[in-house]
């Protein structure tokens, strides 16, 4: 009999323990491991195209590791936080494109009409550039994201993927009362202009901004400036270009794909700067580019989608510095975090003093954990 009264209060005591356990306040730390989250993904590829290249020795096809990143994502009370890593690659090169960060960001986001985010992150420009990899539907983002929204900026600023450091505001307002979906979003920032991993070089800030409605969910409709500058050395003498750019366009992401962007941009490439021994400044080239893409997917089965892409790039915004893409592409997800993607595009490229029309074919794998 004492017996179990001694193991029938042990046992309330030890219920009464964990009850208390829970009671008690969870510490900081706990709600840091609880809220974040580590991942990364890699994207392997093989790519071939039949260009006569002429003298030019380069193979017509190639294995390559597209990317490979991991990052850290999570919550802290009011704050959201991001790091991210790109891998691949050769560090040294002079191409600034070996392991490096490409993400480190802080964001307050207790309300939803403001939101304060500061660090290193995606440029607010365009639908395309703040999009993942695994969403394009492509083996790339479109040439005027590329060349126009800060990857590979025609500018000759070093490689960024579409990121710089500032500080941006951004809102959603007007939520819907049957889907919860924002009628209206805006966004604004400033930025310091020279890209990822770099520090400001002239005294002009980068002021990049959109806004754009929701009539329906799913579907944006919008528009986006760029007033900026970018700074860089020619033979010894720093070289101050403009960025000044628009962008318009609209997306619908569902299990159908429509997105469409013209983008237009004024300011001359550093490329185009000539700099004598006595300091004395030349320049050529002119100083306008456009492009525009069109992109629509139409899903065959649950695991499948295929997509179209009409993809132009203008250098000089004129007829004969035009580079023209035609693509499709079947992207097949074996699991949610696995995808194999199949394009075939044909290229028109006015550009190129040899052969301006060729095929060309991909085949990415997209790993994710």
């Amino acid at each position: 009999m004492k017996d179990r009264i001694l193991l029938t209060a042990a046992a309330l005591a030890f219920a009464g323990l964990l009850h208390a356990q829970e009671d008690t306040p969870r510490k900081w730390w706990q709600d840091i491991k609880q809220n974040t989250t580590f991942g990364g993904y890699v994207i392997g590829k093989a790519a071939f195209n039949d260009q006569d290249l002429d003298a030019k020795n380069e193979s017509h096809s190639s294995f390559d590791i597209r990317l490979v990143r991991a990052y850290v994502n999570g919550k802290v009370w009011d704050f959201k936080y991001g790091l991210q890593m790109e891998l691949n690659g050769i560090a040294g090169t002079g191409t600034e494109k070996g392991p490096r960060i490409v993400d480190a960001w802080a964001e307050w986001c207790k309300f939803d009409f403001l939101a304060v985010k500061f660090g290193q992150f995606k440029r607010g420009f365009t639908f395309e550039n703040p999009m993942n990899p695994w969403d394009i539907g492509f083996g790339a983002y479109s040439q005027a994201t590329d060349k126009l929204a800060g990857m590979n900026d025609r500018v000759g600023e070093h490689a960024c993927n579409g990121r710089d450091l500032g500080l941006q505001i951004q809102g959603d307002l007007f939520k819907s009362r049957k889907d919860g979906h924002a009628f209206l979003h805006y966004q604004i920032g400033a930025y310091n202009g020279q890209g990822i991993n770099h520090a400001d070089r002239n005294d002009n800030k980068d002021l990049i901004g959109g806004v754009w409605v929701s009539p329906v969910k799913d579907l944006c409709i919008g528009a986006f400036g760029w007033a900026g500058e970018y700074s860089k050395d020619v033979n010894g003498k720093k070289i101050t270009v403009d960025r000044n750019r628009m962008a318009f366009g609209l997306k619908y992401e569902s299990r159908w794909t429509v997105r469409g962007e013209y983008v237009t941009s004024q300011g001359h490439k550093i490329s185009d700067y000539s700099v004598a021994d006595d300091g004395t400044t030349t320049v050529s080239g002119r100083d306008k580019a456009d492009g525009w893409y069109a992109t629509v997917g139409a899903p065959v089965t649950s695991r499948c989608k295929i997509y179209g892409k009409w993809d132009v790039y203008r250098d000089r915004k004129d007829h004969d510095s035009q580079k023209s893409l035609y693509q499709v592409a079947v992207n097949y997800y074996f699991y949610k975090n696995l995808k194999l993607q199949a394009l075939y595009g044909f290229v028109d490229d006015r550009t190129y003093g040899g052969d301006q029309h060729y095929n060309t074919g991909e085949i990415q794998l997209y790993w994710r954990f």
